[in-house]
């Protein structure tokens, strides 16, 4: 069975009453791609990664994990 990426990014964003657009503008990406990775369509780098992490103030590995 294939592992896929999961992800808490919506879930954690709005328990810090932040827009996708706010959130967009802190990690310096579009507001679209902030939705995309919230739906799984798009896995983000690891520098995207790391800065929604840095933006939200928790580790990466409660951002994204894997799953089976």
């Amino acid at each position: 069975m294939a592992e896929e990426l999961r992800n808490r990014l919506r879930e954690l964003r709005e328990a810090r009453g932040l827009t996708q657009g706010q959130l967009a503008e802190l990690v310096g990406v579009s507001r679209k791609t902030i939705n995309t990775v919230e739906n799984g369509i798009y896995v983000p780098s690891t520098v995207i990664a790391l800065k929604l992490a840095r933006a939200l103030d928790e580790p990466v590995e409660r951002l994204f994990s894997l799953t089976k």
